[in-house]
């Protein structure tokens, strides 16, 4: 399992890094390089369900392990979920990763916020993660500063 990180500084404050993340419009932008019209479904519960799945509905079910709006949150992946909402989390394959965790931190800046997140990953899914982190975190940024 390999631990990508990425950071950027943003000229704006936390809360509005925070909504441009979380928010369903501009969650389907910034993620967009991970796949087109990808979606979060959260209850936002601390051990509660999450889904990160793209335009088909086909993805990820995680749980968040930790959350301090607007400073942090802590996913933990636990499965697979197909198109007809079907959920894996015991298959041989999903056991070889379930339970790895992708986090955002954003930590005030003197005025302006410094967004870190980390993921983890297997090494075949790396060039992947690392286009949609790169050119997702940069639209964040182009957002969130805008005024």
């Amino acid at each position: 399992m390999e631990t990508l990180s990425y950071e950027t500084i943003i000229n704006a404050p936390m809360q509005k890094v925070w909504d441009i993340l979380w928010t369903p419009e501009t969650y389907t932008e910034w993620t967009q390089y991970f796949g087109p019209g990808s979606v979060m479904k959260s209850d936002w519960k601390i051990g509660g369900k999450t889904y990160f799945v793209n335009a088909q509905g086909e993805g990820m079910v995680s749980t968040i392990d930790s959350l301090d709006e607007p400073n942090q949150v802590i996913f933990k992946h636990l499965g697979m979920v197909d198109k007809d909402g079907n959920e894996d989390t015991q298959s041989k394959e999903v056991m070889e990763w379930s339970g790895c965790f992708e986090k955002y931190i954003l930590i005030n800046f003197d005025g302006k916020t410094k967004l870190h997140t980390e993921v983890q990953t297997e090494k075949e899914w790396e060039d992947h993660i690392n286009t949609g982190f790169i050119k997702g975190l940069e639209v964040v940024k182009n957002l969130a500063e805008q005024k």
